[in-house]
């Protein structure tokens, strides 16, 4: 990279200003919601409510909160995906009536009326959407089908384009951990160029899922510094000094490097002072246009003007929605506030994993994401890490085992999650066989984590699952103990991270998790007794939809900054504890050497036959 950048002019408009709102594809039409009361829910009055709104991989979700942080109601509604080997692909007009259901039927449940919703914001996973200049839908996949215009973020299509980007060795790879992934964008963009011509051509925006929706929801094509510097190597500390609110609102796109575009054939992207993929970039919470349009306001059931905040990622919004909760007897003394505030480490447990932790000064981590400047709370250096599967490894794994459908109706006649049953199993398990405690159940069995490639702290897309320790036992309680040493592995991958970073300048002490998994009290446990931290889960049960409605409160000017709403909304709920039995420690210390060795290992075997085959 020269230290020339071609920055857009001085003069040239806010993207936000110059286009009018995308009209709705397709008329809304009726889809099946789930629905979830807090017990805390009151009757409409006069009071503020903050609406967060949530894109996941396989469903979109509505929260209402009140101004204590406390949840009212949540809904959900189920979006459609496509899966065809490496490819995965949805729908953003599916998705945008999925989002409608989700907040009508969340306002109903919680009795919230309207006029009460004061602000909203936007979360989603970092899929990548295409659009034409009107707004519609261009088909990224090889069957032409012109709705499915998003590459979901688990696609591994694009590695063979992650490696020859990185091949170039571009000093903007510093700040992604010294690699792009396949998950991050400009390999998929690159791909739908060398493979998807016609659509190439069509598309007038290139937009991470989260900015596609404010803008959808606003007109204002305004892009978040979470998504531009996570997923598409903007350098967000070209906005070190640009960090109040005036500057903010006028903040020029200026850390995009264009000689790395060039460099990796996508010169055409800085066309139009990076008009498809970005001319303006704010601060997560910034607030967007005039809010709300008529238009969306229509299709969401809400009134229109209501404050929308810029956009973040799912994982960073579950950063903010439970990086302050910890416990007030563990509260730091005031001073030492940021000093606190970096020692922890956010867990965001669900499909995937993503580890971060923030820090005052830049950290460069090979093999770790980042250093990423206010991408997730403002003027703090993100570092992030990652698992690509978790919960998509362990329902695999007991999905694809003999015993997992009659232990399935099993779980149903019990009405409890088939989880919840083999976390029994293994308590009985346990118990026959007189085992010290239950983690020793796996002395034979270990899992390499991998199987759908290693983020972080290795980045190696190809590396592969292993799991050693197999007999011809089909039964149930073998299903329970691949189950066990696969949550092992899990963590195991979480302690090789932590572990990685304090080595490279961080001094994680505290872990706070939320997700799906963290519901899983053995998988919390394991985590605990094999990082040897405390793990802090928050009150609320919805830290996502918590960390997306911050941003609607500090659009609407409830807090001055997204750091102060963090603080007053956030609240600790139970606290987790390493085990005190050092027979444990001994054991997870010697399975965690077994676990590092068998990547090591895999490494082994594929020079091996590599050379076999050259």
């Amino acid at each position: 990279m020269s230290g020339k950048r071609r920055g857009w002019s001085d003069s040239a408009p806010l993207l936000g200003q110059q286009h009018s709102q995308q009209k709705s594809q397709h008329p809304y039409r009726p889809r099946s919601v789930s629905l979830e009361m807090s017990t805390s829910a009151v009757p409409a009055t006069a009071r503020s409510v903050f609406l967060g709104i949530d894109v996941g991989t396989g469903s979109a979700r509505a929260g209402l909160f009140d101004e204590n942080g406390k949840l009212l109601g949540s809904s959900s509604s189920p979006i459609q995906i496509w899966k065809d080997g490496d490819c995965v692909e949805q729908s953003s007009t599916d998705i945008w009536h999925a989002i409608s259901a989700a907040v009508k039927a969340a306002c109903s449940l919680a009795e919230v009326s309207k006029e009460e919703v004061k602000g909203m914001g936007f979360a989603a996973t970092c899929s990548l959407v295409a659009v034409d200049a009107e707004g519609s839908p261009v088909t990224v996949s090889w069957s032409g089908d012109s709705r499915r215009n998003i590459i979901v973020w688990m696609d591994h299509r694009a590695v063979e384009q992650a490696e020859r980007i990185n091949s170039r060795n571009s000093t903007v790879l510093q700040y992604c951990g010294g690699a792009l992934s396949p998950e991050m964008q400009p390999p998929k963009l690159l791909w739908v160029k060398e493979n998807l011509p016609d659509s190439w051509s069509m598309v007038f925006r290139w937009m991470d899922l989260s900015d596609w929706l404010s803008y959808r929801a606003t007109g204002d094509d305004t892009r978040s510094l979470c998504t531009t510097v996570c997923k598409w190597t903007y350098l967000g500390h070209a906005h070190m000094h640009q960090n109040n609110e005036k500057d903010s609102r006028d903040m020029e796109a200026c850390g995009w490097d264009d000689d790395f575009w060039e460099e990796i054939g996508l010169s055409d992207l800085v066309d139009g002072h990076h008009a498809k993929i970005g001319r303006s970039v704010a601060f997560p919470g910034h607030p967007l246009g005039s809010g709300l349009t008529s238009t969306a306001a229509k299709e969401l059931g809400l009134v229109a003007g209501i404050p929308v905040g810029t956009s973040l990622i799912d994982a960073h919004a579950g950063g903010v929605g439970v990086m302050e909760s910890v416990p007030l007897s563990d509260s730091e003394p005031k001073e030492s506030d940021k000093e606190a505030l970096c020692r922890r480490m956010v867990l965001v447990c669900g499909t995937s994993t993503c580890h971060m932790a923030i820090s005052q000064n830049k950290l460069f981590i090979p093999g770790v994401w980042g250093p990423y400047w206010s991408a997730m709370v403002p003027e703090y250096w993100l570092t992030e890490g990652g698992q690509s599967a978790t919960g998509a490894l362990l329902d695999y794994i007991v999905e694809n085992h003999v015993a997992s459908p009659h232990l399935a109706n099993r779980a149903a006649s019990q009405r409890i999650s088939l989880f919840e049953l083999l976390n029994k199993i293994l308590e009985t398990m346990m118990l026959d066989l007189k085992c010290p405690f239950l983690a020793s159940l796996t002395e034979d069995m270990h899992v390499l984590p991998d199987f759908h490639g290693n983020r972080s702290p290795i980045a190696d897309p190809k590396a592969k699952g292993m799991l050693c320790g197999l007999t011809l036992d089909t039964s149930e309680k073998q299903l329970a103990l691949q189950y066990l040493a696969t949550v092992q592995g899990i963590a195991y991958g979480t302690r090789h991270i932590v572990e990685h970073c304090n080595a490279h300048g961080h001094e994680i002490d505290t872990i706070l998790a939320c997700g799906g998994l963290v519901k899983n009290a053995l998988f919390i446990q394991e985590h605990a007794d094999i990082i040897g931290c405390p793990i802090i889960l928050p009150r609320e049960s919805e830290p996502v939809l918590l960390g997306a409605a911050i941003l609607g409160a500090v659009a609407a000017r409830k807090y001055c900054s997204l750091h102060e709403a963090m603080k007053a909304l956030n609240a600790a709920g139970q606290v987790i504890h390493p085990s005190k039995d050092p027979k444990v420690k001994k054991y997870h210390d010697a399975k965690y050497r077994i676990f590092r060795e068998l990547y090591e290992q895999q490494l082994s075997h594929r020079s091996l036959m590599a050379e076999a085959l050259a």
